[in-house]
């Protein structure tokens, strides 16, 4: 059994975040909280972290009212999926919340989530930074789970990333995280990975093959027996004059 406290880190003039409840359902733990702030239109960065690590890294495993670019609101919820990020873990655990009004410290110039990417290949990313200079890790996200990445790359806003050969085709994210300070870091909008070469293509590159044998062991033997004709095949259309 895990027993839990909460704590909350973050207090500012006209700006304060509270813990209204926590719920146990199956194997998720959800916490209710109010993001209050006198200016609206701001952002937030809010981050659950855990006392398994020292509080030294966010939690992984959390959905909802949590990540980058939360706005202020008295109804706000992180659902944390506890058994996906600790295992078999028991005893004492203490969780903080960390909210800060969110300033990016990259942002993506080149980046369409409309495209598709193609693994195997790289492609060129641009960022702007009010703060250029120092490192930044770049991972590669699928279900809020690092896959793949490059680690302490120069904060230079360009980079030549390589999407794995390796990883599967699906929807992913970039993830870029300041080196010199973790709590600062950034997700890309969800985007799709494709194979470099499509399925269909494989497929009609082995018919293709497949008809090439069937026709040499049908001829080597001299039959000039016409070849039964295959109805779910395409035919190529005949030549005209002939």
């Amino acid at each position: 059994m895990i027993f839990f406290s909460i704590m909350v880190g973050f207090s500012a003039a006209g700006q304060s975040i509270s813990i209204s409840r926590i719920d146990m359902q199956k194997d998720k733990l959800i916490i209710f909280f109010k993001l209050e702030d006198a200016n609206p239109n701001h952002l937030y960065q809010v981050s659950l972290y855990a006392s398994k690590d020292n509080f030294a890294s966010p939690l992984n495993k959390v959905i909802g009212d949590v990540g980058t670019e939360v706005k202020p609101g008295n109804n706000k919820k992180i659902e944390w999926d506890m058994v996906k990020e600790l295992g078999s873990y028991s005893g004492d655990l203490e969780l903080e919340i960390r909210a800060g009004v969110f300033v990016p410290f990259v942002k993506l110039t080149s980046f369409s989530n409309e495209e598709k990417y193609k693994r195997g290949k790289a492609y060129p990313l641009l960022w702007s930074s009010g703060n250029m200079g120092g490192q930044v890790d770049i991972d590669l996200i699928k279900d809020q789970t690092r896959v793949a990445g490059d680690r302490n790359v120069p904060n230079t806003g360009k980079y030549e990333y390589a999407i794995p050969g390796s990883v599967k085709p699906g929807m992913y994210q970039l993830k870029f995280t300041n080196t010199r300070n973790r709590d600062e870091y950034v997700y890309s909008e969800v985007f799709r990975i494709v194979p470099k070469v499509p399925f269909i293509a494989k497929a009609g590159a082995a018919l293709l093959v497949g008809g090439g044998i069937y026709l040499l062991l049908n001829t080597a033997g001299g039959d000039n027996t016409t070849p039964p004709t295959e109805p779910d095949l395409e035919r190529w259309p005949d030549i005209p004059g002939n």
